[in-house]
């Protein structure tokens, strides 16, 4: 995998992290309930998550990739059309986006937080859509498979514990503001345009040789 490559891989994968869903409003919950106490723990819990849902998406991503230049077409517009669904349906309905009942969460001690982090971050669609639709854009059909999966998901955890651990401190930090409507309003369609951008970009890119 060359340099650039995994520099395009680490754009989009922050890009998809920043944006606000289960993972995050999670995150938040825990944040605003317990504080920097149980951080590092959530950040552990959504590393593990993300590590179940990358890995099992991309088992079977290899030979498709290796399949045919018509196949992974296939696999390309139909993540492309996705992703934009996706964006749309966030921007629409991000007036209606709260903490909701998440932030009434009982007390739990840090293992618990780390489990249940770690639940919801692998069984959330929208990473698993990501990596099925977006990953096979950065793998090289002439390269083992492998050593591709080891790097992409390696990077993906790390950016992944670094964004929980960093809204965390940042939640506990501007708990008040954090609570406020509007700013649930306003990340969540900031979120729907970045994914509808996302779609775009899949459409126009090429398989790499």
């Amino acid at each position: 995998m060359s340099f650039d490559l995994w520099l395009t891989f680490v754009a989009a994968s922050t890009a998809l992290l920043l944006i606000p869903g289960p993972t995050i409003l999670l995150v938040f919950s825990y944040a605003l309930t317990q504080g920097r106490k149980v951080a590092v723990a959530t950040a552990a819990g959504v590393a593990l998550g993300d590590l179940i849902a990358m890995t099992a998406s991309l088992m079977g991503l290899g030979a498709l990739v290796l399949a045919s230049a018509t196949a992974f077409a296939v696999l390309k517009w139909v993540g492309a059309v996705y992703l934009i669904w996706l964006g749309v349906k966030m921007v629409r309905t991000a007036g209606t986006a709260t903490l909701g009942d998440m932030t009434k969460a009982s007390e739990l001690p840090a293992h618990g937080v780390f489990g249940h982090a770690a639940a919801v971050t692998a069984l959330n669609p929208k990473s698993i859509g990501f990596f099925i639709a977006f990953v096979p854009q950065f793998l090289t059909p002439s390269a083992p498979m492998l050593p591709q999966f080891a790097i992409l998901i390696a990077t993906f955890v790390t950016l992944a514990a670094l964004n929980a651990l960093a809204y965390a401190l940042l939640a506990d930090r501007l708990r008040s503001r954090i609570e406020r409507p509007a700013v649930m309003h306003n990340l969540t369609r900031l979120g729907g345009l970045t994914l509808i951008g996302m779609g775009v970009l899949t459409a126009t890119l090429k398989r790499a040789t």
